[in-house]
């Protein structure tokens, strides 16, 4: 299956803004999280901190995705602009 990757905040400076990633069937937003970084080795660190997102609604890390969606990986912030986690 096919799924959007989008980060926010930190994360998208040690990665990218979005990126589509192919996923095996039964994927969860953990396995989307482990694709990434195995792209991009500098998020793995911050795993501990981040939230899940699954179109536009926070996640469990093992809530499964499905073909299609739009997966969002978000950093604790504070303040700052409201950003929209689906366009």
């Amino acid at each position: 299956m096919r799924v959007t990757v989008r980060c926010f905040a930190q994360l998208r400076e040690l990665a990218t803004d979005r990126c589509d990633l192919e996923l095996p069937d039964a994927a969860t937003v953990a396995d989307a999280w482990d694709a990434l970084a195995i792209r991009f080795a500098a998020l793995e660190a911050h795993r501990p901190y981040v939230r899940g997102a699954r179109n536009g609604a926070y996640a469990g890390w093992e809530e499964p995705v499905a073909d299609g969606d739009v997966i969002a990986f978000l950093p604790p912030v504070s303040g700052g602009a409201r950003t929209s986690l689906v366009e």
